[in-house]
């Protein structure tokens, strides 16, 4: 019986401390971004980053996305539904970390898309038509040619455009960013400079309403 009481309390210990290491991790991992948001803002938001909402917003909400990234199609209605929730409160900064294989050439069309003012239309055709070339199993990407006339683009453009190397160092220098801001998977979320630790739609509604509390206290 004594054994049972010990390894009881053994565990219950071990609990406690995996807990308490957890918890302390982080808060410094908010801690440490926090202060990197203030002291180098140029590592979460490049003067290059596709941005949406008002300058003036108080929020900032940076995802590192990749457009092979189911879970980026699933979040993007979220992401917006949030930003109408608080109007002209939250800006949206989008940054790349194409993980899967081969997603650095939608980035790249998307890139070119932006030349010609169409990038938030592009964006929202190839999310839309995401199931049809991004199988993980059997990536089709030359499939998304046939949706891209949704997006109103001049796809000899986008042909020629996409291959800048331009947009190659725009794709290197946000790989290297996420490196150095530790995101391993996307979408990767920081609100003002704070990490989403924990994933989830609930965890990240409630890090945007306690920024916009803090920032907005009206």
């Amino acid at each position: 019986m004594q054994k049972y009481i010990i390894f009881g309390i053994s565990c219950f210990v071990l609990i406690s401390v995996f807990v308490f290491t957890s918890y302390q991790y982080k808060g410094k991992q908010v801690e440490k971004f926090g202060f990197m948001a203030k002291e180098n803002a140029s590592i979460f938001v490049r003067d290059y980053s596709q941005t949406l909402g008002r300058d003036e917003a108080k929020v900032y909400l940076v995802e590192f996305m990749d457009p092979a990234c189911e879970t980026c199609a699933a979040f993007s209605p979220l992401v917006k539904q949030m930003m109408k929730a608080y109007p002209g409160r939250i800006k949206l900064v989008l940054r790349y970390a194409p993980f899967h294989d081969g997603a650095d050439y939608f980035v790249k069309i998307l890139e070119a898309a932006k030349k010609q003012g169409k990038y938030w239309e592009t964006l929202e055709v190839m999310y839309k038509s995401q199931p049809n070339w991004a199988s993980h199993h059997n990536p089709q990407p030359d499939k998304i040619w046939q949706f891209l006339p949704e997006a109103g683009l001049d796809l000899d453009k986008i042909r020629k455009e996409m291959n800048d190397p331009v947009i190659a160092k725009i794709i290197e220098q946000d790989l290297f960013d996420a490196k150095t801001l530790n995101v391993r998977k996307t979408p990767g979320f920081f609100v003002n400079g704070k990490p989403l630790l924990e994933f989830g739609y609930q965890q990240l509604n409630q890090l945007i309403q306690s920024e916009i509390r803090e920032n907005y206290p009206d």
